[in-house]
C-alpha cells in the first residue's frame, strides 16, 4: 500500500494526486508505443498489441493456412490475439503498480 505523506495537509495531498495523474498520463502514452506478443501453433500465428490493448499486428504462416481447416486458423488467431491482450494488460498493471504503489484507483486505465 502506497503511503501518503501528511504534511501539508490537504493542498500537499492534492499536489501529490496531481502528479500522480500528470505520470499516469505520461505512462499511456508511453505504454501506447510499447507492444507485447502473444503466440499460437507453436509460433505458426503471432499477434502484437500494444499497452493501450490495441492489435496492431497479425503474421500468419503459410504453412498453417488450410482451406479446408478454416476452424483451426480461427481458433489459432484467437488464441494468439486472447494471449497478447493478456500480456498487454499485465504489463499496464505492472507499470500502474510502480505509479501507485499498490493504491487501488478504480478507472485509471
Amino acid at each position: 500500500m502506497a503511503k501518503i505523506p501528511m504534511g501539508g495537509g490537504m493542498g500537499g495531498l492534492m499536489k501529490q494526486a496531481q502528479k500522480m495523474q500528470n505520470r499516469i498520463l505520461q505512462l499511456q502514452e508511453e505504454l501506447a508505443a510499447r507492444t507485447v506478443e502473444g503466440t499460437a501453433g507453436g509460433g505458426m500465428v503471432m499477434v502484437v498489441a500494444n499497452g493501450r490493448q490495441e492489435i496492431v499486428s497479425i503474421r500468419i504462416e503459410r504453412e498453417v493456412v488450410d482451406p479446408e481447416d478454416v476452424d483451426m486458423l480461427q481458433d489459432l488467431v484467437l488464441a494468439a490475439v486472447n494471449e497478447a491482450l493478456t500480456r498487454s494488460r499485465e504489463m499496464v498493471a505492472a507499470e500502474m503498480q510502480k505509479i501507485t504503489g499498490g493504491l487501488s484507483i478504480p478507472g485509471l486505465m
